[in-house]
């Protein structure tokens, strides 16, 4: 069963996504303020829904505080504030998913349901889980790379891409196929996303040999 911990101080907003959620067999323990939201991080849910406008912590600080200690635990953001600026900088500081209010119950339990299947299914499909990447070992059934034994930490979308990378090694992708593999067919978003994806997983695993295709995407280099 998937945990999720949902972060919305609309008490009857919280009342009814929580039971939508839950129908879905899933666990939701719901938090209606960031301190409390805080303090759970350490219990590492398999994903957070987290909106920005919080009472008493920003939403932003929240979501770089999880994606310090849990990196590979994937976030869901939604706003009813700016949606362009609010995406991006969401996206860009590792969030999943994004959702701008108002929407559906539903719609949200279907973005909930694609990305657990995205992120862990991923690493239940692991017919051989370690993959040599240049000096890194990337190991599917942990969600990991290690470099001489030492963990890097990534988010779970960096992660995702450096997986795609690692299956085709040599092959050039197109911006359109990474954006498939890792934010799903129904992603919405620009180009951008993943040239700012590929820049920092170039910064964190810096030994890796990613060429640019100008106008068309990107391809790893085998080693």
């Amino acid at each position: 069963m998937f945990r999720i911990f949902l972060v919305e101080d609309e008490l009857n907003l919280s009342q009814i996504l929580t039971s939508y959620l839950q129908k879905e067999g899933w666990e939701v323990q719901p938090f209606n303020d960031g301190e409390s939201a805080l303090q759970a991080i350490a219990e590492r849910p398999h994903l957070w829904i987290l909106d920005i406008m919080l009472p008493d912590i920003d939403g932003y600080q929240l979501l770089r505080r999880i994606k310090e200690e849990s990196p590979d635990v994937p976030v869901i953001f939604i706003s009813a504030r700016d949606a362009d600026i609010d995406r991006i900088m969401g996206l860009e500081m590792g969030s999943d998913d994004y959702l701008a209010k108002p929407f559906l119950p539903r719609e949200l339990v279907i973005r909930t349901r694609r990305v657990l299947e995205r992120v862990y299914n991923k690493s239940a499909e692991a017919g051989n889980p370690l993959i040599n990447i240049g000096p890194y070992v990337l190991d599917e059934g942990r969600r990991e790379i290690r470099k001489d034994q030492e963990i890097i930490e990534l988010t779970s979308k960096e992660y995702d891409l450096a997986l795609y990378f690692a299956k085709h090694k040599g092959q050039a992708l197109s911006r359109e196929q990474i954006i498939n593999w890792v934010w799903g067919e129904d992603y919405v978003g620009t180009d951008r996303s993943v040239d700012d994806l590929v820049r920092r997983l170039r910064k964190k695993l810096p030994d890796l040999r990613i060429e640019t295709i100008y106008g068309y995407g990107y391809r790893m280099i085998a080693r």
